[in-house]
């Protein structure tokens, strides 16, 4: 009915406009419809013609839409259906014919939309089946700019909307036409916005289904797959999840089975206990037997997922196919039968056995120590073997002897690798590796940690090493295995947790584990002492007694000056699940006081207490170090100056500190009030005298220093510089800061004599440098065998005693070398000190 005229087209435009729908053409129709019956009610004949051409419609052709509507309107009077009598007065009665015109029609248009606009669409679609398309938006993209959307079809036509549309911009993503026109294109004219998927109930049988991707959604409990609905070729449905039950039952029986019993790929706790309680029993029996895998490293000792669907496939009905139909039937299976779905081993075992249990501990057992063992088999993991677990608190008394040998179960395998990391001159006579590995595993039998309380005699690279010694006839020691060659897993590697059981460390080296979480240990060591009664070790009394009595007071206490804490305690214990907690109270040194402190080793413990021990001597005692300085000679004064201490007072206030060690080491162990006084008694007599018998060596010292540094300076050759080089390290060594506590009184006495030792090697130097080179490369060998046994010099507080001594008799050859008229404290070689390193 709409016109357009060439010379009045935008008039005409503008004038239809008010009625578009942007969602419809059906729409925009119905909304002039409504319109224009509403204006002939209203209007008279003449003035409804007038109006209509005013609004570029044909007058004659609205007649005609009236004239037919009133046809259809006859010929459905005579329909008994009552309720589609109602549906068809409701959709399609014009304001003429006595019903209330629809007033929204064109507000609806303006709103984007008719009220009824999708039961409207729903019922033309039932007609337009063929007459549906749906965006394709790759042809869209590849499209020339301004053609528009382009549609794809039934039976893959493509096509696209009608420019005089009023849906041609809004590109919807599926759309239904009237009719389709082929101009230049393909065209599709009077067209509205659906959802593809009304079709779908329209259409009935002329839909084709297909379904894909079966799986298990442990959200719904069921078998879920995608179905893609097409009609006449058209995606009406693309994707759309069902219940696969629907489509294939024993398909989705099957997944039930292997996702949610076998896998447990579903939420037991949604349903009662006791209607999961056979899940619970089944994974706890799996886990255990997964341990014995991974304890063994086999994978052929659990059976397979399929022998585990096997064993639910014949327990659980054919029409049980998701969680709702397995709990209804399982709850009336419970009352008969509840152990229907218990699995015991010899459902989960294959038919070989596995091994020895003992042969693969749960524990590791060292002296009165028990750790827990744990497997794992990943290659390439940091963890892969075996595992043994420390809790914090044990970490410095667990020993790093015993774990080489391995787990018994394991120990065969590890011989055969260490044989194999033998030097090639050495391995060629011990071939097939695995045959002697089995030989000289059944000799070891009796020589491993299991036998021994955990700490074995020798280690089983010595053990070994002296094996095929005597079987292979061939010199080996237990430095020639390359243990980097022996694979991973064959090492302990070793887990340190908290009380909480969180892993505050790992690797395969103990002693560095020790090292670095030794403050975290001592720390928990303090809290589970402090904690607790402690037991008595020993049935002792007195100091050398283990500390005792439920009731005990707290170990630990600050701000001391004096000896008020009663005895001191050479070791207290707290048994813990699994071991003994062992703890060493030390005398600390906090400069202004001392405190009580638990340490994590006996070592750790005697250093400290040697230094606040000092400490609380010098706080009791009356200090002498002003009478000293007063009565300084002038060539004291001078030396003291010159030294590396910041003051004059200071080197006194050391010599003060170094006399009460001597008085510590005549007196021995101090550990009671008793003792103490009587430490502190010798130093206060006689502490003047001896501070200033020290203080006047100590100026010796210094001078003769001060005469080497003056000797090295002098002599200035290149040619010498590797000597003078040498000569310069040994001097800043022997008086670093706070040289004379850290000698002590006993080395003390001997500088004088390594530092003319200096002015002696520098005067014959420039005469005999090839035999002074001669020398130094002797001295070098004893140094590289220091510096290899750990040893540093200036010496580290707390180095052990070989190390201490080893340091010394450096100086000595020295001197035995260099400056042999000056003679030594005791006779010296390289051979001699390397013995003295080996401890």
């Amino acid at each position: 009915v709409r016109e357009r005229p060439e010379e009045q087209r935008e008039q005409a435009q503008q004038a239809h406009a008010r009625f578009v729908d942007p969602t419809s053409d059906f729409l925009t129709l119905l909304n002039l419809w409504n319109h224009l019956r509403e204006k002939q009610r209203e209007l008279g004949s003449s003035a409804f013609r007038r109006l209509v051409r005013a609004e570029f419609l044909n007058y004659v052709r609205v007649r005609e839409w009236f004239d037919v509507h009133r046809q259809l309107r006859s010929l459905t009077r005579d329909i008994s259906d009552e309720r589609g009598h109602r549906n068809a007065r409701s959709e399609s009665q014009a304001p003429g014919d006595g019903a209330a015109p629809d007033r929204r029609g064109t507000s609806a248009a303006a709103e984007g939309g008719h009220p009824r606009g999708d039961e409207i669409h729903r019922a033309l679609l039932a007609g337009l089946l063929s007459q549906i398309g749906v965006l394709d938006e790759r042809e869209t993209r590849k499209g020339d700019r301004g053609r528009g959307a382009a549609y794809r079809g039934a039976r893959n036509v493509s096509f696209q909307i009608f420019p005089g549309s009023g849906l041609k911009k809004a590109k919807p993503k599926a759309v239904m036409a009237a009719e389709l026109v082929e101009t230049s294109r393909l065209f599709a004219r009077t067209v509205a916005r659906i959802d593809p998927a009304w079709a779908e109930d329209l259409a009935g049988d002329l839909v084709k289904r297909q379904v894909s991707e079966p799986h298990w959604s442990k959200d719904s409990g069921a078998a879920v797959a995608f179905e893609k609905v097409t009609l006449y070729g058209v995606e009406i449905v693309p994707r759309r999840r069902i219940r696969f039950a629907r489509v294939d039952r024993a398909a989705s029986r099957e997944l039930f089975i292997r996702h949610a019993l076998v896998e447990g790929e579903w939420d037991p706790a949604l349903l009662p206990k006791p209607v999961t309680k056979f899940v619970r029993q089944n994974t706890e029996l799996r886990r255990r037997l997964e341990k014995v895998e991974e304890r063994e490293r086999r994978r052929d000792i659990l059976a397979g997922d399929e022998a585990v669907y096997g064993f639910y496939d014949q327990r659980v009905p054919a029409e049980i196919f998701d969680v709702r139909s397995f709990e209804a039937w399982w709850r009336d299976e419970l009352k008969t039968t509840p152990d229907l779905l218990t699995m015991r081993e010899e459902h989960l075992l294959d038919d070989e056995a596995s091994g020895d249990a003992r042969d693969f501990p749960s524990t590791w057992r060292q002296g009165d120590q028990t750790l827990q063992l744990a497997y794992r088999f990943e290659p390439g993991a940091p963890d892969d073997g075996v595992t043994a677990v420390i809790p914090l608190a044990l970490l410095a008394s667990v020993q790093d002897a015993g774990f080489g040998w391995q787990v018994p179960g394991m120990r065969s395998e590890l011989v055969t690798a260490m044989l194999r990391a033998l030097p090639k001159t050495i391995r060629r006579h011990v071939v097939p590796a695995a045959d002697w590995a089995e030989r000289l595993s059944a000799e070891l039998a009796g020589s491993g940690p299991e036998d021994h309380d955990g700490l074995p005699p020798q280690s089983l690279a010595a053990s070994l090493a002296r094996l095929v010694q005597q079987q292979a006839n061939q010199p080996v020691t237990a430095d020639a295995f390359e243990t980097e060659r022996v694979p991973e897993h064959l090492k302990m590697s070793f887990r340190v947790v908290d009380a909480r059981g969180r892993a505050a460390g790992s690797g395969r080296d103990l002693g560095e584990l020790q090292r670095r979480l030794a403050s975290k240990a001592r720390d928990s060591v303090a809290r589970q002492i402090e904690r607790g009664p402690r037991a008595d070790g020993t049935g002792g009394k007195g100091p050398d007694a283990v500390a005792q009595a439920a009731s005990a007071p707290a170990i630990e206490k600050q701000d001391l000056t004096d000896w008020t804490f009663g005895d001191l305690p050479d070791r207290v214990d707290q048994k813990v699940a699994g071991g003994v907690v062992r703890g060493y109270p030390a005398l600390v040194d906090e400069k202004q006081s001392v405190a009580v402190r638990v340490e994590t080793t006996a070592e750790s413990a005697a250093r400290l207490t040697r230094a606040g021990l000092r400490r609380l001597i010098l706080l009791t005692v009356p200090s002498p170090v002003s009478y000293v300085q007063e009565h300084l000679t002038q060539n004291e004064k001078l030396a003291l100056a010159a030294s590396p201490y910041p003051s004059p007072k200071a080197v006194i206030e050391d010599c003060l500190a170094a006399v009460a060690d001597e008085a510590i080491d005549r007196h021995g162990e101090v550990r009671t009030r008793a003792a103490f006084e009587a430490v502190r008694d010798d130093v206060s007599r006689g502490s003047v005298d001896r501070v200033i018998e020290t203080t006047a060596l100590v100026a010796r010292v210094l001078t003769a220093a001060r005469s080497a540094e003056r000797a090295i300076k002098k002599a200035n050759s290149m040619a010498l510089l590797g000597a003078l080089n040498d000569a310069r390290g040994q001097l800043d060594a022997l008086l670093p800061k706070g040289f004379v506590l850290a000698t002590g009184l006993d080395r003390l006495r001997h500088l004088p004599r390594y530092l003319e030792g200096i002015l002696v090697r520098l005067e014959t130097l420039p005469d005999h440098p090839g035999r002074d080179r001669q020398w130094m490369t002797e001295y070098e060998k004893a140094r590289a065998a220091y510096d290899e046994a750990g040893g540093e010099i200036p010496l580290d507080a707390g180095s052990p005693e070989h190390i201490e001594r080893a340091r010394w008799m450096l100086e000595e050859l020295r001197v035995s070398l260099f400056a042999q008229r000056l003679g030594t404290a005791e006779t010296i070689s390289v051979q001699r000190i390397q013995k003295a390193l080996r401890g």
